[in-house]
């Protein structure tokens, strides 16, 4: 018997594990080494958990390999925007005309999900606690952490699916002269969470995504299957209004019964969490190229680590999974082309994407009380009810449709450049 082409991962993420399966379904024997333990023996130290929001261009990858309705038996449809003043009043911002949804759901349960999917064919293997520690053109160094013992393996191809702080990245960048660039935000985040109601009931509506918004900082909160929210609180390291100045239990409940006042009386435990939880950074992560000649190349978050404001990271990630899936096909599996091929055409959507993800920030945390963005808002609504085709508002190009999202970025601009001159 002819023996299968083989493919070797760095980090079964959900990236990883998705791309997987698209491999497999392509006749490739796929390794993927991942230096924590199985999420589904061990829950604890799976990295960051905000809850993701999945839409169009997730969801189109999930369908293309047949796990769409599993994983939408796991996630909770988002049809808006909750915005919560100071005093507690809620107004509501759709996120389309058309009822379109974007899709809550936990990053450990459907990272879980897809583990089992990929796990269920026969041609991928799974490789827990398996700490990289050197990559060569032809071998790759591993400890494995629970047996204590070094492994080597001699790979065909590498792909880094091992999120932002990527090893493949990194060697990458030491074989050809890269650009590489990583910045970060001067605010941080914690994560807090909403118990569920008496009789196991949402204590916020569950079919928006509920924001804060409070000019230079804001809370957000996505529900949970188990009737909780998971809330996350993005907040400058320092100055007036910042994590330095939360160091007390005092401090932290005056800080919300002021700014989230309606928030505050529904976590009885909020200086608890708030100080058990850690403290986490924001960065943006651009690096090109993304391969090197036929033996290394970088996806997802290893390539294009972008910060959470438009809800794309996972979507960008799994849409990865499709573009090189596609090229695959184009190219009769001939790796020789496909990677440079996929590093040109994603790079210039991964820096988009990147764009997108730090205006949105401010569009959330300040725009959306902003009389002039809502007016401009309505405007472009009522041009796209009646000329679909000439007119689409950026939320629903970026987050409903095939535009790629340097194609969405250029045609915001210039319809916001239109749009400003109407009003």
């Amino acid at each position: 018997m002819m023996k299968k082409p083989s493919v070797t991962l760095l980090g079964a993420g959900l990236v990883g594990s998705l791309f997987a399966v698209f491999l497999a379904k392509r006749g490739f024997e796929v390794h993927i080494f991942e230096k924590r333990s199985d999420p589904r023996t061990s829950a604890k130290d799976q990295g960051r958990s905000i809850n993701l929001a999945l839409s169009h261009r997730g969801w189109k990858a999930l369908r293309a390999v047949g796990l769409e309705e599993e994983v939408r038996k796991l996630a909770i449809p988002m049809k808006g925007r909750m915005i919560h003043d100071h005093e507690g009043a809620q107004t509501f911002q759709a996120y389309s005309k058309e009822g379109k949804s974007i899709y809550s759901i936990s990053r450990l349960a459907l990272n879980t999900l897809l583990i089992e999917a990929a796990d269920a064919h026969d041609a991928i293997h799974f490789h827990f606690n398996h700490n990289c520690l050197a990559i060569q053109e032809d071998e790759i160094t591993f400890f494995h952490t629970k047996k204590q013992k070094i492994i080597r393996v001699k790979p065909q191809l590498v792909i880094g699916t091992d999120g932002a702080n990527s090893v493949v990245r990194k060697r990458i960048n030491q074989l050809v002269k890269a650009d590489f660039e990583e910045t970060f935000l001067e605010h941080g985040y914690k994560e807090l969470s909403i118990p569920a109601g008496e009789n196991n009931t949402f204590l916020l509506d569950p079919h928006a995504l509920h924001i804060w918004p409070r000019k230079q900082f804001m809370l957000i909160a996505l529900p949970n299957p188990d009737k909780t929210f998971t809330c996350t609180l993005f907040l400058a390291y320092e100055g007036e209004r910042s994590f330095d100045q939360l160091t007390s239990v005092e401090a932290v409940n005056a800080f919300f019964a002021q700014e989230f006042s309606d928030v505050h009386t529904l976590i009885p435990d909020l200086s608890k969490q708030f100080f058990e939880n850690p403290t986490s950074f924001l960065s943006t992560v651009k690096t090109y190229p993304w391969h090197y000649e036929d033996k290394f190349l970088i996806m997802g978050d290893a390539a294009h680590a972008i910060v959470p404001f438009y809800g794309q990271g996972m979507n960008a990630g799994f849409e990865d999974c499709s573009v090189l899936a596609e090229l695959l096909e184009e190219y009769r599996n001939d790796w020789s082309k496909v990677l440079p091929a996929f590093s040109k055409h994603r790079k210039k959507d991964g820096d988009a994407i990147a764009t997108l993800a730090l205006n949105n920030f401010v569009e959330m945390r300040d725009s959306v009380i902003d009389e002039h963005f809502l007016a401009k808002k309505q405007k472009i609504a009522e041009l796209y009810e009646q000329d679909p085709n000439k007119w689409m508002p950026l939320y629903e190009m970026v987050t409903f449709s095939d535009y790629s999202y340097s194609e969405a970025l250029q045609k915001g601009k210039e319809q916001e450049q239109k749009i400003v001159a109407m009003l």
